[in-house]
């Protein structure tokens, strides 16, 4: 279990013993602590959850557009099988409307009318913001020409586009700095899904000053996060304990002695080659011991011969950047809330 597993699962636990349950313009109430912070050494770890899933290609295809292809084009991510803005994307016919389920059928919430120039996107937010005030292009040059400016900055919060915005970005600044020829940055979230957003934003930026790093001739030093308002919806808490109980699995199996942990998946191997029944504990005991049985940790590879930020593979398959030896627990369901 990574050390980001450890920290992100401590915040889980605050969350459901001291958080405060408010509502919320979903309908759907949220759990909630006022702040909270991580602080990521990337030298030493890459951030990825291993006590669940997290679909890297989705979250990496995500930054890259926002910050590399300068999108709001819903269209884009579909063409990468990425559908993790579609309960945002405005309508063909430029409307944008949100739903609540009701019985088993999706009931109609809101409407709100943005106009045909936007339909299939999100509006005025994220990478139209990167690409209208030329963001990416501004970073990546101080990073080469001027490294030691305290003005580097990217801000996704402009109140001229918010009304026009399907989603006012929830991640919305940045700032970077150059330490001893390490990349730093501070990320600040004005709002954060702890189940669904919290994991996918952490590798994201992760990734990205990884990539940033390599573009500009520097080495990734520290990650620090800043949320106000972290909260776990009440329809997330079921997937929240699951997650936990990964967790308890996980030290338990790491926490045997190597030949008992070859022992035990050897004897549950064994009951589904008969067609015995297995549990849903004992297979989550398999992926548990797959995890305690490898030495290494999950780590981000970026191909080598690339040098230019905006020259690395977008495509679904991501040729230039992947995630290796990554090992989880398996997924974990959780809704979302528009």
């Amino acid at each position: 279990m990574t050390k980001w597993d450890k920290d992100y699962l401590e915040l889980c636990k605050k969350i459901l013993a001291e958080g405060v349950e408010v509502e919320n313009r979903t309908g759907i109430n949220t759990i909630k602590v006022p702040s909270h912070h991580f602080h990521f050494d990337l030298s030493d770890e890459f951030p990825i959850l291993q006590t669940k899933q997290l679909f890297f290609k989705n979250a990496i295809t995500e930054i890259l557009w926002i910050y590399q292809a300068q999108s709001n084009d819903v269209r884009w991510l579909h063409e990468r099988n990425n559908h993790v803005w579609d309960e945002w994307m405005v309508d063909s016919d430029g409307i944008y409307r949100t739903y609540q389920n009701g019985n088993g059928e999706k009931i109609l919430k809101s409407e709100k009318e943005f106009g045909k120039d936007f339909a299939y996107t999100i509006g005025t937010a994220y990478g139209w913001i990167v690409d209208r005030y030329k963001l990416t292009d501004s970073l990546l040059n101080a990073l080469k020409n001027n490294p030691t400016d305290r003005r580097l900055i990217m801000s996704l919060w402009q109140n001229e586009w918010l009304n026009t915005a399907v989603l006012p970005s929830c991640v919305w600044s940045s700032e970077w700095d150059v330490t001893d020829g390490k990349l730093n940055a501070w990320v600040h979230q004005r709002s954060c899904d702890v189940p669904l957003g919290l994991p996918f934003n952490v590798t994201q930026y992760a990734t990205l000053l990884n990539l940033f790093a390599k573009s500009s001739g520097l080495e990734p030093g520290t990650l620090d996060w800043s949320i106000k308002d972290a909260h776990i919806y009440v329809n997330q808490v079921d997937g929240i304990k699951e997650q936990l109980k990964n967790a308890d699995i996980l030290e338990q199996m790491k926490n045997m002695p190597k030949d008992k942990l070859i022992e035990l998946q050897s004897f549950i191997n064994h009951l589904k080659q008969e067609d015995e029944i297995v549990s849903l504990e004992d297979e989550k005991r398999l992926k548990a011991i797959d995890i305690a049985l490898t030495d290494g940790k999950p780590y981000l590879w970026i191909n080598p011969e690339i040098k230019d930020f905006y020259e690395y593979d977008n495509s679904k398959e991501l040729k230039d950047i992947k995630v290796k030896e990554y090992k989880h627990m398996g997924k974990i369901k959780f809704p979302i809330s528009q």
